[in-house]
């Protein structure tokens, strides 16, 4: 049996005469650790909305888990597994701690009580003590935890991780690599989508770069760091 989880073949998508993407050929392993990088405009949100169900390709295909969801809806991909946290946290306000996890699991089907499992979420990312407190009360890091708990408590086997550390402290940044860490330890693949070089290299068994909706190399972080077509992106001639 495959260890292939998501799969990418031939994914173009085009908007009028610009080509935002592709055509792009891009395995996921089950439980793998994938870093993304590429400077704005390089085409790596267009590549997560292709995978979400945001955007439809235009040519080529996208597969989980042997399955083509190529056209299929947004909240269809979310409940076969593919989750996502956002780049700018937006909590529901008036809202909970808790609220904001009972919200999305209207949507979805896990074991046992709802609440429960919203309260054990909110405790690997390290909000146990905020549960009753209003959303709006969080800080900049505690919002971005409280993000990525809406997109961990579907029980996802798929987590994109839009910069989950922007705007971050380097001790915070240590605190969202850990969560990051121990749930991949648990079994859950999970693409990382980043600016913070050293955070990227410090999380992925392997990385991809983008450019102008190209990949134009994949490798270690020792061998992304060494590659000269990343150099050049990143550095110039």
């Amino acid at each position: 049996m495959s260890d292939i989880v998501l799969s990418m073949k031939g994914v173009e998508k085009v908007f009028g005469a610009f080509r935002a993407l592709g055509p792009v050929d891009l395995d996921l392993r089950a439980g793998e650790r994938l870093g993304i990088i590429g400077p704005n405009g390089s085409g790596k949100t267009t590549l997560i909305n292709c995978i979400t169900g945001v955007y439809r390709p235009d040519k080529g295909s996208v597969h989980f888990e042997g399955r083509d969801i190529s056209h299929i809806e947004a909240h269809r991909r979310a409940r076969l597994g593919i989750s996502r946290s956002f780049q700018i946290p937006r909590p529901f306000t008036g809202m909970t701690v808790l609220e904001n996890l009972l919200v999305p699991l209207d949507y979805c089907h896990v074991d046992g009580s709802r609440e429960e499992r919203a309260r054990s979420v909110l405790s690997s990312v390290g909000l146990a003590g905020r549960v009753s407190d209003p959303s709006e009360s969080l800080s900049q890091l505690e919002l971005r935890k409280l993000e990525l708990a809406r997109a961990l408590v579907g029980n996802p086997k798929v987590l994109i991780a839009d910069e989950a550390m922007a705007g971050l402290s380097e001790e915070e940044i240590d605190e969202v690599l850990a969560i990051l860490l121990a749930l991949n330890r648990s079994g859950v693949a999970v693409i990382m989508i980043e600016h913070i070089m050293h955070a990227v290299m410090r999380f992925s068994e392997r990385i991809v770069c983008f450019e102008t909706g190209r990949l134009i190399a994949s490798g270690t972080s020792t061998e992304i760091a060494e590659n000269p077509l990343v150099q050049k992106v990143y550095f110039g001639e």
